[in-house]
């Protein structure tokens, strides 16, 4: 006998009967509010892997005096990003009632639901905690961002600080505009899993962040650019590799069900763009530079997967490898661009979350399969995000500095940051040279 596809066994499961005890929505099985659950918890721990791929591209990419630094602000941002999202950032971001036009709600302290965690009012295919759950590991990713943008001169304690009140406000917010049903929803602004939302948030934090604390020293010297070389490139392209991994469940995950047909097409659309963005880098940065660099192919990478972001449900197969392909390009000249007007990112963070959030964001107002979407909206929406992430994160930024300040001394950044700021190598015995 043929066996039966997968997908009509899949989709039997919704003519199920209802059970009287059903922890799902009214229309839902509870074996399928069970099976949504399991994904969601599923993509949430790919999601949370996510940050130790950043947390290795970050160190692979930048100097080993400068690592055990990198590391301790990686794990510091998971923690803080939950523990704030646990505080104020959930219900900020889904508050239930607006205030001021849509604009702002806060539906209370801490999170808590019945005792057996099954309302969710969002998203009720599946519990409250693992909806918390979800969430709150977006909600660290946009700090990542900004740690790799101003990495090895950054003050640890200033970064911290910022990161507490851009993760526990800022963020929040500014998705409670799209993803809490908020006004830029109403107006019709499309993000399906956080181009604009995310990684452009943490961008434009970044941006604020170099701005105000400048170059490291040597990097600009005599009106010539001096590369700084990372230190360990099989580490950063473990981090790619676990980074893309980790989409699978940060777009898969996005679909919130475990609908088969959309979270596998999903996949092939993230994938397909990670792949045109590894192309799309390494044939400009060949034919710009004359070498291919491996730098920049795995910027290329992420540059695809950030692109796909906003629009991975929505586009077509032929799409979403154009998207990841342009955004591919669009990485290696943003970050050539910005080593030209002297702004130092030593992860090419501000190209690959910034420049190309921005692109996947538009693209969904070129490439959607979508009428209503419009590239106007797009547009705006991109705009009013903007210039409120960046205005925010620059006062905090610029407040940190006026107080306590945001970069460390000379002294301790030609040392480095892990002998300056922790008293200890990442590598034992390693000599530490002070020429940069």
């Amino acid at each position: 006998m043929k066996k039966m596809p997968a997908i009509i066994t899949f989709a039997a499961l919704l003519t199920l009967p209802l059970l009287a005890d059903n922890p799902g929505t009214p229309t839902e099985s509870a074996e399928m509010f069970t099976i949504n659950n399991t994904w969601m918890l599923i993509s949430t721990f790919l999601v949370f892997i996510m940050h130790l791929g950043f947390a290795t591209l970050e160190a692979g990419l930048t100097r080993p005096k400068n690592t055990v630094n990198i590391l301790f602000k990686n794990t510091s941002i998971v923690a803080i990003g939950i523990l704030t999202y646990a505080l104020v950032g959930f219900n900020l971001m889904y508050p239930g009632a607006f205030i001021f036009g849509k604009f702002f709600g806060f539906s209370g302290w801490g999170i808590a639901t019945d005792s057996a965690g099954l309302t969710s009012a969002y998203n009720p295919g599946y519990t409250y905690w693992t909806d918390f759950m979800f969430q709150a590991m977006f909600a660290a990713t946009a700090a990542t961002i900004v740690s790799g943008a101003v990495a090895e001169r950054i003050k640890l304690s200033s970064f911290l600080i910022f990161t507490t009140i851009y993760v526990a406000i800022v963020y929040p917010v500014v998705g409670s505009w799209k993803w809490g049903g908020g006004w830029l929803d109403g107006l019709g602004f499309y993000d399906f899993a956080g181009s604009t939302i995310v990684h452009s948030v943490g961008g434009w934090g970044a941006l604020a962040g170099v701005l105000l604390l400048g170059p490291r020293l040597g990097k600009y010297v005599n009106g010539t650019i001096k590369p700084i070389m990372g230190h360990n490139l099989p580490l950063a392209t473990i981090g790619v590799f676990m980074l893309w991994l980790g989409w699978f469940g940060f777009n898969g995950g996005s679909v919130l069900s475990a609908d088969p047909g959309m979270v596998s097409y999903v996949f092939v659309t993230t994938s397909l763009a990670a792949a045109a963005g590894i192309i799309g880098a390494q044939i400009t940065s060949w034919s710009v530079q004359k070498k291919p660099d491996l730098t920049m192919v795995l910027n290329g990478c992420l540059a695809g997967l950030v692109g796909i972001t906003a629009g991975a449900d929505t586009v077509s197969i032929l799409s979403s490898t154009m998207i990841g392909l342009i955004a591919g390009i669009i990485v290696v000249f943003a970050v050539i661009t910005l080593d030209k007007i002297k702004i130092d990112d030593p992860v090419g963070a501000i190209s690959v979350h910034l420049i190309c959030g921005i692109w996947g964001t538009l693209a969904v107002g070129i490439f959607s399969t979508n009428p209503a979407h419009s590239f106007l909206v797009q547009l705006f929406g991109v705009a009013v995000v903007g210039v409120t992430c960046f205005a925010a994160s620059f006062l905090i930024f610029y407040v940190l500095k006026a107080t306590i300040g945001i970069r460390v001394s000379q002294e301790e950044e030609l040392l480095g940051l892990d002998i300056g700021e922790h008293g200890m190598e990442a590598y034992s015995g390693f000599q530490i040279f002070t020429t940069q």
